[in-house]
């Protein structure tokens, strides 16, 4: 069950409207770094938590915090909407916000949703979930949630430096602040757990025997005419302590060479393969 307040959840004031930048917008909000995704990733991990029900219960309510970033920035958009011609016999093209609607804003704007916001990124992409992560692993999940985070982060500092608008810039700041906070709170999951060292590999329930241990812990140069990038990944232990990393230069395949033998009579294929 959800309950919801009247008030959003911080206050979002919008100094000079511009139908261009509710464009932008659109992608924190329906985008692949936007809080439509993390809301659903969250929720979704949540309700298949197994374990200490703290994990499940953080999950839940930090979902439910990116509802409301939905809703605040969904009310961003309409502000930002606000004066856009719903005409063209409305003044004057030469009008800055009659121009940026007829050429660079979302006419969708307009013609679906009436000024307001809509469920899609930028390019008025509806988001289809296809980017929710929920593994019903807590490692998985974890370091899922703080990637997405990060990508949210970065969102959020470009559309701050893409606007001279005061209130757009404190509405953003405050976003900036709480991914922040979401980033240290995954991250802060893992370190509980035990850290990396206890984490990884991921899941650390596989049995040993089940992995073929002697291909885990080398860096593969695959490069005919670069040398290998020196690095933590290339020498030294691993970062679960198991063993020592390693490099192969110009690795010789394995394998064998793929040869699927005839085609199947019946399968449609020419009669020179049969």
């Amino acid at each position: 069950m959800f309950h919801h307040s009247s008030k959003l959840q911080y206050t979002v004031r919008v100094d000079k409207p511009d139908p261009v930048f509710a464009k932008y917008l659109q992608q924190a909000i329906g985008g692949i770094e936007g809080e439509i995704r993390v809301a659903m990733q969250y929720f979704f991990q949540a309700m298949g938590a197994r374990g200490d029900s703290k994990y499940r219960d953080l999950l839940m309510m930090t979902a439910t915090e990116e509802l409301s970033h939905i809703e605040f920035l969904g009310h961003a958009v309409a502000l930002n909407l606000e004066g856009a011609p719903v005409s063209a016999q409305e003044e004057a093209a030469t009008d800055p916000v009659v121009h940026a609607i007829m050429g660079g804003a979302n006419p969708r704007h307009i013609l679906s949703s009436g000024l307001s916001a809509m469920p899609v990124n930028a390019n008025g992409v509806p988001f289809d979930m296809s980017h929710v992560y929920a593994t019903g692993n807590l490692g998985a999940d974890m370091m899922a949630n703080a990637t997405a985070e990060a990508g949210g982060r970065v969102l959020a500092s470009r559309l701050y430096n893409m606007t001279e608008d005061a209130g757009m810039k404190d509405m953003l700041s405050f976003l900036i602040a709480r991914d922040t906070m979401h980033q240290q709170q995954w991250m802060a999951v893992i370190e509980e757990l035990g850290g990396l060292s206890k984490q990884l590999p991921i899941p650390n329930s596989t049995p040993e025997d089940h992995e073929n241990t002697k291909h885990s812990y080398y860096f593969l140069n695959t490069s005919l005419d670069e040398p290998t990038p020196e690095g933590r990944w290339s020498s030294g232990p691993s970062l679960d302590g198991k063993a020592e990393f390693t490099v192969k230069k110009q690795p010789e395949p394995e394998g064998q060479k793929p040869d699927l033998g005839k085609a199947k009579k019946g399968s449609g294929a020419q009669k020179e393969q049969l």
